[in-house]
């Protein structure tokens, strides 16, 4: 193995040092804790035969007489949303689990589960970034009974696994391991599907044969395979620590799924307080573990919302990191991965060629990442260099396999697609934001040219029906941001944009709105903050200024006219979009918001 990259020992070091007083005050939280005795044994007795009112029986003597350790279920379950589905047959599992090795298991609670994909481009995708935090409050009452001695965060998707963990690190003292539900088979090729909807935006074919390529890439219980937002989740936590080794991309409702939950759920009850491997959710997310995410986030081209997710939780941790600390990180992250967008596969691919196992060892052995993490697994990060198979019934792990089976999906880190991560940092008296550059093709990485002002992705839609966009053009789709519409994602203009680099315009988008993990061939500089709600300057830019997006060099600048910073920011349109669809619901969320490149959190700082 070799010695620490000294890009990534620097970043770490600078992480440590800006979040030192905040992350002693959130340590103080564990060490305040005695997690020796059972946490249901501080309640009153009124207050724990509550707790047992509900439970089968041999559960209840051991809630209410017994020393078995007990572990609380957070699940995301709902039977409408594919990743989700499997969760139904999981707690009836895990209880049976936590029977076997002397535990007890009950559902603490349930968390909402959304999904950008049925809400994408209508009202409701504006209350997709406030699910995470709704999903961490609710993760917060569910363990707020002080009555577990561990947890299972069952989860999978975009803003669900951020949100559990936000929660559940507010819970330092508790073990915590995040269960996983395992990607759908392989449906429609995602290449196939993106020419499909480009047709479609073009007016080529209709609205029958769309929605029969989109069934037959989404067609059964599972995880959506493009390497989005949710499988970026799934790399993150796994590299983390949070999973136990080799657990993301195993297939949904397969036996060896089932017994990587039970083994979840044995290693829960084996990391609690009251047995001697103690292993806090608030010890294993440490500077080097949200250090590791990042550099697994590079090292695939994973999701640009993780931009902002990973900021909160980190905070939630006591740990302050920011869009610098990304960019520094992808300059010395090989690109080891092409699944869609970025390429032609998809996760089930990914995980066929080597997977996660391949993966982290390639980054341990290039010194990228921090092998000497703590994790719910023995053996540290060495540990997840190995995928699972069964064997008698139940999990063992094997070496992961020496070479990518196919280079063309999963390369080692001395032979990668590129250099660097993919991921940039752009900055420029446009403001700050995020461009994903591993699809975009490097002749089209940068884009001079004027501006088109748009307030919102439906005004774009209309203007390339009318032809207006058949030019070289920056795209400005301003009022997205958090404070403004909860910052939605713009996933219908991808298609359109995509057209007209087809037809050989020079295009390129500027907004503070997001585009997560589906970024595709279009250059994208997104999150810009200050947010045009803020009075940022994306608020002053009008169409037919000049424009400059440099992905190569991170710049993001308005070139022409010179005394733009004369004119006041423009007056966005707040009401339209507060109402409806519980929209006003969420009005204290958006007021209170804090900037993308925190986290576009409405929480505090959580340092009280």
């Amino acid at each position: 193995m070799s010695s620490l990259n000294p890009t990534v020992e620097a970043v770490t070091d600078q992480i440590r040092e800006r979040s030192a007083k905040r992350r002693r005050r959130y340590l103080e939280l564990i060490d305040a804790y005695d997690a020796s005795k059972p946490a249901r044994t501080r309640l009153a007795e009124a207050n724990q035969a509550h707790t047992a009112a509900g439970c089968a029986a041999i559960d209840k003597i051991q809630v209410l007489g017994g020393t078995w350790p007990s572990i609380g279920i957070v699940t995301a379950y709902n039977d409408m949303l594919s990743a989700h589905a499997p969760y139904e047959r999981y707690p009836e599992l895990i209880r049976k689990a936590a029977r076997g090795v002397g535990a007890v298991a009950q559902v603490a609670g349930g968390v909402p589960a959304m999904c950008d994909g049925v809400t994408q481009g209508f009202e409701g995708m504006e209350l997709s970034l406030w699910s995470r935090d709704a999903i961490a409050l609710s993760t917060a009452i569910a363990l707020s009974h002080a009555t577990f001695d561990a947890a299972l965060l069952l989860g999978i998707c975009d803003k669900i696994v951020p949100g559990l963990l936000i929660g559940a690190l507010r819970f330092p003292w508790l073990p915590a391991i995040l269960v996983p539900g395992g990607p759908m088979p392989s449906g429609l090729p995602n290449k196939e599907k993106a020419a499909r909807r480009q047709l479609f935006a073009e007016g080529k074919i209709g609205r029958e044969e769309l929605l029969r390529a989109e069934a037959e890439s989404y067609h059964a219980p599972g995880t959506c395979t493009f390497y989005g937002t949710a499988n970026s989740n799934q790399v993150m936590v796994e590299m983390m620590g949070l999973h136990l080794p080799g657990a993301a991309f195993v297939p949904t409702n397969t036996p060896l799924r089932d017994a990587l939950t039970a083994a979840a759920t044995e290693r829960a009850a084996a990391i609690t307080g009251l047995g001697g491997e103690y292993r806090p959710i608030g010890r294993v997310v440490d500077e080097r573990a949200i250090v590791n995410a990042m550099v697994a986030l590079m090292a695939t081209g994973g999701s640009t919302n993780h931009f902002i997710h990973l900021p909160a939780i980190a905070l939630a941790a006591g740990i302050e990191i920011n869009w610098d600390d990304f960019a520094a990180l992808s300059r010395v992250t090989p690109l080891m991965a092409r699944v869609y967008p970025n390429g032609s596969a998809d996760v089930n691919h990914f995980h066929a060629a080597g997977g996660m196992g391949f993966l982290t060892r390639e980054l341990m052995g290039a010194g990228l990442v921090h092998a000497d993490i703590l994790t719910v697994s023995d053996g540290g990060l060495a540990a997840y260099a190995a995928e699972p198979i069964l064997d008698d019934g139940g999990v063992v792990w094997r070496a992961a396999p020496a070479n990518s089976a196919d280079e063309s999906v999963l390369r080692p880190a001395g032979a990668p697609f590129s250099a660097d991560g993919g991921l940039r940092l752009m900055a420029g008296n446009l403001g700050r934001a995020v461009v994903k550059v591993s699809a975009v093709d490097d002749a089209k990485r940068t884009v001079e040219a004027s501006a088109l002002v748009f307030d919102s992705q439906g005004e774009v839609q209309a203007a390339f029906k009318r032809g207006d966009l058949d030019r070289d053009c920056v795209v400005v789709v301003r009022g997205q941001g958090p404070r403004a519409n909860g910052m939605p994602e713009l996933h219908k203009l991808m298609p359109l944009m995509g057209a007209l680099q087809d037809r050989g315009f020079k295009v390129a988008l500027a907004t503070d709105g997001r585009m997560s993990g589906a970024s595709g061939k279009v250059l994208a500089a997104i999150h810009i903050t200050p947010e045009a709600a803020d009075g940022g300057p994306i608020a002053k830019v009008r169409t037919g200024d000049v424009l400059r997006i440099d992905a190569n060099a991170g710049t993001l600048d308005i070139v022409a006219p010179a005394d733009w910073r004369e004119r006041a920011p423009s007056q966005l349109d707040l009401v339209a979009g507060a109402r409806g669809v519980g929209r006003e619901l969420f009005s204290l969320f958006r007021a209170n918001a804090c900037s993308a490149e925190r986290g576009g959190s409405a929480f505090p700082d959580f340092d009280l």
